[in-house]
């Protein structure tokens, strides 16, 4: 497993999106990229963290933050997803773990007892230029984007 920290350059990867639209990290070079992890669509914690997202994305844009979730949900779970909670921003269908596991968020779970692989709730900050900026790996759900602005204020 990968642990990426501040100062390490951001992974790149090249995925489709809710709309079947092919998304690479690079296509955001010159922005500024709040990239979060999350375990799985319509979930109470990850339906929470994404409308955090969602309500606050207009003051997000307005500090020169683009929005990207990721998940190993596939590309038809997503469209679900964004069109349920009308989600503004990008969700990155990542059902071949490559991503994941670039980023070392493909974590070994345990639930009640039972281990099993999972993605682990991370927030990844990254800058212009591609540099990891800021690591959350404690994520408050209700309260994601205020950790993302509480940071780069």
């Amino acid at each position: 497993m990968t642990t990426l920290k501040e100062g390490d350059k951001a992974p790149g990867f090249t995925a489709n999106d809710q709309n079947g639209k092919t998304v690479s990290l690079a296509d955001y070079t010159g922005k500024n990229v709040i990239l979060y992890f999350y375990p799985k669509d319509d979930t109470p914690g990850c339906t929470a963290e994404s409308c955090d997202f969602r309500d606050n994305y207009q003051s997000l844009l307005g500090k020169g933050y683009e929005v990207i979730g990721v998940s190993t949900d596939d590309e038809k779970s997503h469209k679900k997803f964004e069109t349920k909670y009308s989600l503004p921003f990008t969700l990155i269908a990542d059902s071949s773990h490559e991503i994941v596991e670039a980023y070392g968020v493909w974590v070994e779970k345990n639930m009640y007892g039972k281990k099993y692989m999972g993605t682990a709730r991370t927030t990844f900050i990254i800058d212009a230029e591609g540099i990891i900026k800021h690591v959350i790996s404690k994520v408050d759900t209700k309260a994601s984007s205020q950790q993302v602005l509480d940071l780069v204020n």
